[in-house]
């Protein structure tokens, strides 16, 4: 009987099946929590902002890690942080007018830096030339625009004496020995350092009414944790950490990035990051949410220019919600405290499409089986009201299109920009196909948008 189980164990283990039930820290049940992230699976789109003072840098959100900075090297920014410009009405604004539903702030990126009053540090907004809690005020923005709340909160601290010492910490990238991390660790407790985490989030979950998102990031894989060099579950203290955000904000909606896979409950969604649109059809069926930027930065990085085109920020989204998931778009605001006007621009360029489209992207996930893609082209679909959608990636030069195996399941066809019909016939070659007649002038759209109603 032994050596059963012990094959069945490694048979799983071979084929990436669960053997036994995931465990669970709470009682939610599935439909509890399907009802309870309904908002956001609807939503489909979503701003990130990643502000700090990494923005007077100007050179990426990592800088003090990436150039090996101490904390007295790293304290210039702090003292010339002074963001005059800073207006998250202004922000919360153009992520509307973009179609984004719901907003995600850092709150604390991984140098330490609070944007918000904590009375758990000194290293604050509040302590520099801004002299104000920009938490509260990006809060009360998103709010007043009807968007829904989201905070980001690193789990890693640069800046925190008792953080002990990882392979991402600034000041082990020149000497990597076993060495440097003893004497860095000497005084050092994690253990503390839990407690200022449990202090800080109490804070913000209580002082500024009701949370819609939480972002913790992040753990390093199982191989990471082994090697002695990276933080998991038990360095976080994460089942507590996750109850206590639970009982502080029962409506909220909480990230994969805790290191919880063995819990159902550990996680609400899956966060690819900077994956290509290939990448995303791998999380058809689940619960997830691809994060990316605007350009190869997540802060305000003047000199960087590999920026995504209109058209790639469409298929990223398109994609996302053909699969099933959400995207959340990054802008990381100047240290002025205002988007980049090439941030700006791309959201304007959105704004524009969305406009028009958003039909195809709100309520909508992967479309039916027993509906085929067009060629070139892909669907998302809207269960409640039986539209589908097709998403014209390359508009035909002969004017149609054919939609496979659609005879008998539609019984209307327009542009969705307008609201125009577009005529359809049965194929001449194959009485299953439908062939869909569009003009010669392609819509002012980079990715039009055929709306289908469903019989």
């Amino acid at each position: 009987m032994l050596k059963k189980l012990k094959l069945i164990f490694l048979l799983a283990l071979i084929s990436g099946s669960p053997v036994f039930a995931q465990k669970q820290s709470g009682t939610e049940t599935d439909a509890q929590k399907q009802k309870r992230m309904e908002w956001w699976t609807d939503s489909r789109f979503g701003m990130f902002i990643h502000f700090g003072l990494y923005s007077g840098a100007a050179r990426h959100e990592w800088v003090k890690h990436n150039e090996h900075l101490s904390n007295e090297q790293y304290q210039k920014y702090f003292d010339q942080f002074n963001p005059d410009y800073f207006d998250p009405t202004k922000w919360a604004k153009e992520a509307k007018a973009a179609g984004m539903k719901y907003m995600v702030m850092t709150t604390k990126h991984h140098e330490g830096f609070c944007l918000f009053d904590s009375k758990y540090t000194d290293y604050k907004s509040t302590n520099t030339g801004a002299k104000r809690d920009l938490v509260r005020e990006y809060v009360n923005a998103v709010r007043a625009q009807g968007l829904k709340v989201g905070f980001y909160y690193s789990l890693l601290d640069w800046h925190h004496p008792d953080y002990t010492m990882d392979d991402a910490h600034p000041l082990v990238q020149v000497d990597t020995s076993q060495a440097n991390y003893d004497r860095l660790n000497k005084g050092r407790d994690m253990a503390k350092y839990r407690q200022y985490m449990r202090n800080q989030l109490t804070e913000l979950l209580t002082n500024y009414g009701k949370i819609d998102v939480l972002w913790l990031d992040w753990s390093w894989d199982k191989k990471g944790q082994r090697r002695g060099r990276g933080k998991g579950a038990k360095d976080w203290g994460s089942v507590e950490l996750l109850k206590l955000v639970r009982k502080l904000q029962p409506g909220i909606i909480v990230n994969n990035r805790l290191d919880l896979n063995e819990y159902k409950d550990g996680a609400d969604f899956e966060t690819p990051e900077q994956v290509s649109t290939a990448e995303l059809a791998k999380y058809h069926g689940k619960t997830w949410e691809t994060c990316q930027t605007f350009s190869g930065s997540w802060g305000y990085y003047r000199d960087e220019n590999t920026w995504k085109t209109h058209r790639q920020l469409l298929d990223l989204l398109i994609t996302s919600v053909s699969n099933g998931g959400n995207l959340i778009l990054n802008v990381g605001p100047t240290a002025r405290g205002e988007f980049d006007y090439r941030a700006t621009r791309a959201l304007d360029s959105l704004a524009t499409w969305m406009h028009a489209n958003n039909r195809a992207i709100y309520n909508c996930t992967f479309a039916p089986d027993t509906y085929k893609v067009p060629e070139n082209d892909k669907l998302t679909y809207n269960a409640k009201t039986k539209r589908l959608y097709v998403h014209l990636y390359d508009y035909p030069a002969g004017g149609t299109i054919t939609l496979p195996g659609y005879a008998g399941k539609i019984k209307y066809a327009a542009f969705l920009n307008d609201a125009s019909e577009l005529l359809y016939k049965p194929s001449a070659t194959n009485p299953d196909d439908l062939i869909l007649t569009l003009p010669a002038k392609k819509p002012l759209y980079e990715i039009p948008v055929v709306e289908l109603t469903l019989n």
